[in-house]
């Protein structure tokens, strides 16, 4: 009754505040009977009934609730560990920045001493004689060529050599057969950057307990294996480092890269090492140096079709052989111990034998599957190991073939590395594990000693080296880590003199 006193005293919509009338006004009629309840509600069970379904939608509203809340919770804490990661990746670059830009400021007040101590007209900056920049009517740099005196000496050399293998016996030192079957990792070792991992190259000081690798990161790692300490970080090539080398004579090292450069370094007397030369002879990536047995003379082997024979003291590059042209290249090289023969490895499976006063190829041997990856000469000098996609091969060098083969692994495994140790008494074979095997005859059984695993978890060793006497061996493989393997005493005696220090 309110709605018509209302407009009986004020002749206005309590709410639009407009003029009306009670005859404006529509009666509205409604049901009075009450709905009735529903049957479940008639009865006790029937209410306990429509509890438990509230009850029940209640609780499953609540779980998916939940799930919810979980689901924010990990969708949070990923996005705290990527704005971590994040975080590390920034300050590690800003820290690269930093380094990158002290090494160019310390390169840029190296310059004017370098350009003012160079020599007037034998030496250029890289290390090559000027004679080196003239070109003949065929369109090809002139090299001095290897002089008579030089093959003197290489002659001389060989002659010294051949002589003393034939009177030296086997080291008492060497680590015997039932050692290295206990062989096991005693250490490991991040060398190289987390970014780029992957150790492509490896070689061991003769004299001195040090290590050296070279890595997909641009940079060679001088480790001491003593001390478990890095000496120093060699930077300066742009692409990844594929072979390296110590050059004890004068205290050098010798790195060979992808990116088509072959660099000499000296030692300081801190320990340092300085690039003194940078050879840009080749056109194609450096896949392998070797050193000669007079410590004077080096090769590189690329894979522009040529090897290049260079005087180690000056950097030049005496001889290059072969056109740097064809699909044909060199993937590995060595020298045979006594340094008149050269051996390289091909890209289409071929062992080519060389004689090195003449630079004439001598000998090629056939029968491998995929690039030669890696070989080496056996101190014996009688022994040339292989290694390619198809497993190793031995080659007998006074007959010129192949009395041996070894294939351990499956079709889809190539086999990355292999390397005599010095006293010629063990091989070791690298690819999905390490393989080690007593050194026979021609005709002998060669025993395998032991496989070790590859510990990396990428199933792709590609160097393997032996330490003095054999009394461990250092592997590299495509992460960042050298490991060292030997037995369980001696990581413990390592540990004890490192303690001691």
């Amino acid at each position: 009754m309110a709605m018509p006193t209302t407009l009986q005293d004020h002749g206005k919509c309590p709410v639009t505040k407009e003029d009306l009338t009670m005859d404006d006004i529509v009666p509205v009629k409604t049901n009075k009977v009450v709905k009735p309840r529903p049957l479940q509600a008639a009865s006790i069970p029937g209410l306990l009934g429509i509890f438990q379904n509230e009850w029940d939608a209640l609780m499953l509203s609540n779980f998916a609730l939940e799930q919810q809340l979980h689901t924010a919770r990990q969708e949070l804490s990923h996005a705290l560990y990527q704005h971590d990661a994040a975080c590390r990746v920034i300050a590690r670059l800003k820290k690269e920045r930093d380094e990158a830009r002290a090494l160019l400021a310390q390169a840029e007040r190296q310059i004017p001493a370098s350009v003012a101590g160079a020599a007037p007209a034998a030496v250029v900056s890289n290390g090559k004689s000027a004679m080196e920049d003239e070109i003949d009517p065929d369109g090809k740099k002139i090299r001095p060529g290897i002089n008579p005196v030089m093959i003197d000496e290489l002659t001389e050399c060989n002659t010294i050599l051949s002589a003393q293998r034939k009177k030296r016996q086997v080291p008492p030192t060497l680590a015997p057969i039932d050692a290295l079957k206990g062989y096991t990792q005693i250490s490991s070792h991040p060398l190289h950057k987390t970014n780029k991992p992957g150790i492509l190259s490896m070689d061991v000081h003769p004299s001195k307990d040090i290590v050296a690798t070279g890595g997909i990161d641009t940079n060679a790692v001088l480790f001491d294996r003593a001390s478990g300490q890095i000496l120093c970080t060699l930077t300066g090539h742009s692409k990844k480092i594929t072979t390296l080398k110590f050059v004890p004579r004068d205290q050098l090292f010798v790195t060979g890269s992808a990116d088509k450069t072959v660099r000499i370094w000296q030692e300081n007397e801190n320990g340092s090492y300085n690039c003194v030369h940078t050879l840009k002879d080749h056109t194609a990536e450096v896949e392998a140096v070797t050193v000669h047995a007079t410590q004077k003379y080096f090769v590189s082997a690329s894979k522009d079709n040529s090897w290049c024979f260079y005087d180690m003291s000056t950097g030049s590059c005496l001889t290059q052989v072969g056109e740097a042209s064809g699909q044909e290249g060199y993937t590995s090289a060595a020298f045979h111990p006594d340094g008149l023969i050269l051996g390289t490895g091909t890209t289409d499976a071929i062992v080519k034998i060389w004689d090195v006063k003449t630079q004439s190829n001598v000998a090629k041997f056939e029968g491998h599957v995929g690039p030669v990856t890696a070989m080496s000469f056996s101190e014996n000098g009688y022994f040339l190991a292989t290694a390619a996609h198809d497993g190793v091969k031995l080659w007998d060098l006074r007959k010129l073939r192949n009395f041996r083969t070894f294939s351990p692994y499956d079709s889809d495994t190539p086999t990355n590395t292999v390397e005599f140790d010095f006293s010629g008494n063990y091989l070791a074979i690298g690819g999905s594990d390490i393989r080690v095997y007593q050194v026979a005859n021609v005709k002998s059984e060669w025993n395998l000693i032991k496989t070790l695993p590859d510990l990396s978890g990428t199933g792709k060793v590609t160097s393997v080296e032996f330490g003095a006497d054999a009394k461990y061996i250092a592997v590299g493989s495509m992460d960042r880590n050298l490991r060292i393997f030997g037995l369980p005493g001696d990581a413990q005696m390592e540990e004890s003199n490192t303690a001691a220090e």
